[in-house]
Parts: C-alpha cells; sequence; structure tokens
C-alpha cells in the first residue's frame, strides 16, 4: 500500500482502510512509521480471534463504512482475512474490487492464505498479477481477461529501503558505526553481527506453530547452524513457545518483532535467510540473499531459480544442509518482479478502471 499510495498522481484521494488485524505497535504502526504511509482514515480495531469471527467482525465493519462513501474501487493487497473480508464485501455491495498481487498459488490449501486469495481472485474486476507465472494461473483458472502483469510492489518497496535500512539504528550498529546496541540484541555476538556472519529466520505458519513437536524441533534446528541466527518473534510463535516451554537454545537468538527498516538492514547485512513467510522469501531474494524456506510448497516458484531458495519443511538435516549451500553465482531474477515499477503499473490500472463506465467482471 505504501508504494501504491507514493505512487498515486489521480485526482481522487485515496481513502485507508485499516481492519487492525494486526494491532500490536511492531507489527502494525512500526510499518506505517517506516513507510511513510498516512494515518488511516478508518481504523476498525477488529484485533484477533478464529478466522471466522474475525472474519464476520471485518465484514460488519467494512460494510458500515463502504455504506457511507461514493460508490467507487476497492484495492485489496495479498492474502489476509482483511484481504477476504474487504473483496466479499465490495463485490456485494457492488463496488469494483482490484487485488494487488493476484494469481499466488502454493497448491497448499490448508493454509488459510490460500483460500483467502482464491476466492478474492474469483470476485475480483481487476487482477493485478506480481509475476507472469501468476498471471499464467490465472489464465489456466479462466480468469485470464481480468488479469494483466503489474510487477510486485514489494520490490518497489525493498529497493526504496536499501539505502534508508543503512542508516538505521540497527543497521549502523551492524556496520559498526554504532556504540550503541539495539534492544534484544544484547545476547546476540556483536562481531558475528557486524561481520555479516550470522542468519536471519522468521516463524509464524500455523503448520509450523500449532504442533508443538514441530516447532520445537525447527527451534532447536535453528540453533544447532555454524551460524548465530536472530529469530524476531512473531506473537503467535511466541505465546506457542511459552505454552509448550520451548526455549531458544544454541546461537538462536530470540528478539521482539522487527520493524520494516530494520528488518531490512538485518537481511542485507546477514548471509542466509530461514523463513517460513512468503514475503520474506522474497526479500531474501531483493537483497540477494539465499534463503531456506521451512514449508514444502512456495507461492513464489520464481525464487526457486537458480538455487535462490530451497524448500525444506520441518526436515533438520535437509534444512542444515541447504542453510550452508553457497550463495548463487547467477544475480537474482529481479525483473521477473517487474524491476521496480511496479507501483506506478498498478496506479495506472486501477485509474484506468477509475473511468470505465462499466464493470469489467461478466
Amino acid at each position: 500500500m505504501a508504494v501504491v499510495l507514493d505512487a498515486w498522481t489521480g485526482p481522487t484521494r485515496p481513502i485507508v482502510i485499516h481492519t487492525g488485524q494486526h494491532y500490536d505497535a511492531r507489527m502494525s504502526q512500526v510499518f506505517f512509521d517506516d513507510l511513510g504511509i498516512p494515518h488511516p482514515d478508518y481504523n476498525l480495531g477488529v484485533g484477533s480471534g478464529p478466522h471466522g469471527a474475525q472474519t464476520a467482525a471485518m465484514m460488519v465493519a467494512i460494510e458500515g463504512v463502504l455504506a457511507t462513501l461514493p460508490k467507487g474501487v476497492v484495492v485489496l493487497y495479498g492474502d489476509t482475512n482483511s484481504t477476504l473480508a474487504g473483496g466479499v464485501v465490495a463485490a456485494k455491495m457492488g463496488w469494483r474490487v482490484v487485488h494487488v498481487e493476484a494469481g499466488l498459488r502454493s497448491g497448499d490449501r490448508t493454509m488459510p492464505e490460500e483460500l483467502n486469495r482464491i476466492a478474492v481472485d474469483h470476485i475480483s474486476d481487476l487482477l493485478l498479477c506480481p509475476t507472469h507465472h501468476a498471471l499464467k494461473e490465472m489464465t489456466r483458472e479462466g480468469l485470464g481477461s481480468r488479469a494483466q502483469f503489474a510487477g510486485d510492489v514489494m520490490l518497489d518497496a525493498a529497493l526504496s529501503s536499501m539505502a534508508r535500512a543503512a542508516t538505521t539504528p540497527l543497521g549502523e550498529f551492524l556496520r559498526g558505526t554504532s556504540t550503541e546496541v539495539p534492544e534484544g540484541f544484547e545476547a546476540a555476538p556483536r562481531d558475528a553481527l557486524v561481520q555479516g556472519q550470522y542468519g536471519v529466520a522468521t516463524l509464524h505458519r500455523a503448520a509450523n506453530t500449532d504442533d508443538p513437536m514441530r516447532l520445537e524441533c525447527l527451534i532447536r534446528t535453528l540453533g544447532q547452524l555454524p551460524w548465530p541466527v536472530i529469530l524476531p518473534l512473531h506473537p503467535r510463535t511466541r505465546n506457542a513457545m511459552e505454552v509448550n516451554q520451548i526455549k531458544a537454545t544454541g546461537k538462536l537468538v530470540a528478539i521482539r518483532p522487527a520493524g520494516y527498516l530494520d528488518f531490512a538492514a538485518l537481511v542485507a547485512h546477514g548471509q542466509h535467510v530461514l523463513t517460513d513467510s512468503g514475503g520474506v522469501q522474497k526479500e531474501a531474494l531483493f537483497h540477494g540473499r539465499p534463503c531456506t524456506t521451512m514449508r514444502d510448497t512456495t507461492e513464489w516458484p520464481e525464487t526457486l531459480e537458480g538455487g535462490w531458495n530451497v524448500l525444506v519443511d520441518a526436515d533438520p538435516d535437509a534444512l542444515v544442509t541447504a542453510a550452508q549451500r553457497d550463495a548463487p553465482e547467477l544475480p537474482p531474477p529481479l525483473e521477473a518482479f517487474g524491476g521496480g515499477r511496479a507501483g506506478v503499473a498498478v496506479c495506472a490500472a486501477i485509474q484506468s478502471l477509475l473511468i470505465e463506465p462499466e464493470p469489467r467482471v461478466p
């Protein structure tokens, strides 16, 4: 959203609706601050809860907001419950729906995100695909007439953040130019961090956190790698570790959630990324860092090309082997993600839809 708002030049001012699905300051406000996103016009404050209750609460609140506004276009991002709720409500109320990051498929319908994006793609008027692989998927599902390649707005954001990330307190610390130790890093070996001899991990997928034995295995294996691994803890992961009495051991250093720029600095200065997140697989690629993904599927097959990303599921031996592989010799395939021009392309597509007299959905 930050990329699209920054590139927006149309006469109509976009209205920002924040559902409050992410509400912790370290999981929400820090991104508004780091990325310069304007204060939301509406913050629905929905909070967490079971999928059905959370999505229903969002739908009720979103419907109330849209009912007060002149009918136009609703732009949805990604594959969260917020995306699903906004898409269903907007479509039923006769608004045109644009899905940014359309066409992604992991093939794993046990993932809530997979179900969300399938549903939203099929009710949207305009599908803006981040890669040509996603565009082909939309054609395969019979949605090609509504789809177009726009590039990945996350690449735009990553390219914009690279220079700024190096000047954050964390970036300065990692480069050895700051004597201040960022909060949560007291236990991390300073020399290894400054010299880039560390890995960065994220772990939050329900498939990994809801199974105590699987979570314990992954946490233990991350601590057994030959270099320190920095793990910003998602609230879900922290709670699961506390409930099941799982401790970060060995060389694993658990810290609080990192802001966008601090996390970019961590990735850019480190040597390897380990994750179960879709977005972080790309962040690693964009920063030219090899990635090991603790899943058996990915919605971003482009990251697998050239060995930039390897899928290991929860296999500890495969994880250790993959994490110690050499970085690919070929540069990351950034043009596959639009080369950093997605923001302009997305805005142009939205504005063209605003002036069309009839909806695009048959």
